[in-house]
Parts: C-alpha cells; structure tokens; sequence
C-alpha cells in the first residue's frame, strides 16, 4: 500500500497560478463576475480576459488531478 500525499486546497492551487491568471480568476469564479465586467474593472480587453479564464481553468483542473 503507498502512502498518497494531501490533497491540495483550492487556495494551494490557486497560489500556484501566474498572479494575472489568479487574480481574474477570483474575480470570475469566487466573485462571480463576468468577462465584460473585469476587462471594465482591470483596464484591458476581454478578448484577453476570457483567453486567461478559459487557460486558468484547464490549469486549474490539472493541478487539482480532475
């Protein structure tokens, strides 16, 4: 039998991530706000927040093994 390390916890992950991919993801998916509402907020376009919410979330779901 192997022992199995800890699962991480959300905010374990989330630290791992890049600071801009982190940041709009808190806003997108513990804030619950929408792609149109953080490019308005941060200053940049949504094209680019909606390209790092789509990588953080893959990133995400393989940092967590799902």
């Amino acid at each position: 039998m192997s022992a199995s390390k800890p699962a991480k916890t959300l905010a374990e992950v989330l630290n791992e991530l890049p600071e801009e991919e982190r940041i709009i993801l808190t806003m997108h998916l513990l804030r619950g706000l929408a792609a149109p509402e953080i490019a308005n907020l941060i200053g940049v376009p949504e094209r680019a927040v909606i390209s790092l919410i789509s990588s953080g979330k893959s990133r995400l779901s393989a940092l967590l093994g799902l």
